[in-house]
C-alpha cells in the first residue's frame, strides 16, 4: 500500500498553533486567529493525531476494497484522481473538543485537555466515495463500512492502525469523500496524504487519514478506536477494569455547538457596546438555526448575526454586541439552536463523562469591564 515505516517529514506550523502534544502531534488554535477565517488556512487546522505520520510512497500507494463486495478493488491514486471530483466545504470537530470545561467538573486523567480548539473548517477535493464503493458492488448483507489507515499507533501494550466504520448507508451520502486535496492544494502529510475520508456531519475520528483500505461489513468495525475508544458513557460511569465498552454509544454525528472567540477570557473590555464574535456548528446535516448571547450569565438573551453560510456541512459564523455597563465582572454565555430543533444543554456538569467527549454546553466566558 505504499507505507514507509517511517515518519514524514515535518510541516511548517503558524505560530499560532499552541502544540498540545508533540509525539504524537497534536495541536488547536489560538480562538481569534481561529475565527479569523471561514475556511481555516492549512498550517493553521487543527492536529488530531493517534500515531505517527506515515511517510507514503505515491507512486504504489493503493486503496484496498474488500469483504462483502463482488468485485474487490484496488485503487491507484490516478486511478481515484480519474473519477469526478467533488469539493465540499467541511467542518471537522474533534469528540474531545471542550474537554477542559468537563475537566473543570471533574478530573479527566489521559486524555488531552482540549479547549475549543479542535476544530476547522475547510473546502476538500476528491472523489465521492459512494461511487468507488458501487464499483466494488457491495453485497446485501454489508451494512457497515470498516476504513482504516497507514499510521502507526500502540494501546495497552498492543501495535495496530487507526481504524473505524461509519454505516453503509451514510458511506453512500453525496457528501462522504475520499478526499486528496485540502483547500485547493495537495493534502498536507499531517492531514492524511495522499488519500483521507471527509465524512461531513460525524466526529472528526470517523475521517480517516493515510485511508489504505475500506472493508464493507455486517458490523461495526473491531478496530479499538470503534470498538472502545469513541464511546460515550452517563454520567455515573467511570473507567475501570472490568467496562465493558459496548455498553457505551459509538459517537456518529456531532451535536449542536458555539463558542465565543472574542473577547477572551479575563480580557478586560471597554463599557458599551462590546463587540462578541464566534462559530456554531451542527451536526448529521442539520443546520445552525439561531444563535443567542447573554451578558449576564444567561438570565437575559439576545439574538446575534448569523452569516456565511456554507451548507450544512460546514460551520456558521455569528456576531453580536453587548452593553456592558461601567467596572466589575460579566460572564458571557452563548447558545444554539440547529434545524432540527435541539439546543445545548446550560451545565457542562449534565453531561460529564468520563472521556471527556461531546461537550456542547452553554459557552460561558467572564470578562472585565474598565471601570
Amino acid at each position: 500500500m505504499g507505507a514507509r515505516g517511517v515518519r514524514s517529514p515535518a510541516e511548517a506550523r503558524d505560530p499560532r498553533l499552541r502544540v498540545r502534544q508533540e509525539e504524537p502531534a497534536n495541536a488547536g488554535p489560538e480562538l481569534p486567529a481561529l475565527r479569523a477565517q471561514l475556511v481555516t488556512p492549512n498550517p493553521l487546522f487543527f492536529l488530531r493525531s493517534h500515531g505517527n505520520v506515515p511517510a507514503v510512497d505515491a507512486a504504489s500507494f493503493r486503496l484496498e476494497v474488500g469483504g462483502l463486495v463482488r468485485r474487490p478493488l484496488a485503487l491507484s491514486l490516478a486511478e481515484i484522481r480519474a473519477l469526478p471530483a467533488v469539493t465540499r466545504t467541511v467542518t471537522l470537530e474533534c469528540a474531545g473538543n471542550r474537554r477542559s470545561e468537563l475537566a473543570a467538573v471533574e478530573p479527566i486523567p489521559g486524555e488531552l485537555p482540549w479547549d475549543e480548539d479542535a476544530i476547522g473548517n475547510a473546502f476538500w477535493t476528491g472523489a465521492a466515495l459512494g461511487r468507488v464503493l458501487a464499483m466494488a458492488e457491495p453485497l446485501p448483507a454489508a451494512r457497515q463500512v470498516a476504513c482504516e489507515g497507514l499510521d502507526d499507533v500502540e494501546r495497552h501494550g498492543e501495535r495496530f492502525r487507526f481504524g473505524t466504520s461509519i454505516p453503509l448507508e451514510k458511506a453512500l451520502s453525496p457528501e462522504v469523500l475520499l478526499a486528496y486535496e485540502m483547500n485547493g492544494a495537495p493534502l498536507p502529510p499531517s492531514h492524511g496524504a495522499p488519500l483521507r475520508g471527509v465524512v461531513p456531519g460525524f466526529i472528526g475520528a470517523r475521517s480517516v487519514k493515510w485511508l489504505a483500505r475500506i472493508e464493507l461489513r455486517e458490523t461495526p468495525s473491531e478496530n479499538y478506536f470503534q470498538r472502545r475508544a469513541y464511546r460515550l458513557f452517563p454520567r455515573d460511569v467511570r473507567a475501570a477494569d472490568g467496562l465493558d465498552y459496548e455498553t457505551g454509544r459509538m459517537l456518529e454525528a456531532l451535536e449542536i455547538n458555539s463558542v465565543i472567540c472574542t473577547p477572551r477570557p479575563d480580557e478586560t473590555v471597554e463599557p458599551g457596546a462590546v463587540r462578541v464574535r464566534g462559530y456554531a456548528v451542527a451536526g448529521g446535516g442539520r443546520r445552525v438555526e439561531r444563535v443567542e448571547l447573554s451578558g449576564d450569565g444567561g438570565e437575559s438573551w439576545s439574538p446575534v448575526e448569523l452569516y456565511e453560510d456554507r451548507g450544512p456541512w460546514s460551520w456558521r459564523f455569528w456576531r453580536g454586541a453587548l452593553g456592558l455597563a461601567p467596572g466589575g465582572e460579566h460572564e458571557l454565555v452563548v447558545r444554539a439552536w440547529d434545524s432540527s430543533g435541539e439546543t445545548q444543554p446550560a451545565d457542562p456538569a449534565s453531561i460529564w463523562n468520563f472521556k471527556g467527549y461531546m461537550n456542547n454546553s452553554w459557552h460561558r466566558v467572564r470578562v472585565k469591564v474598565a471601570g
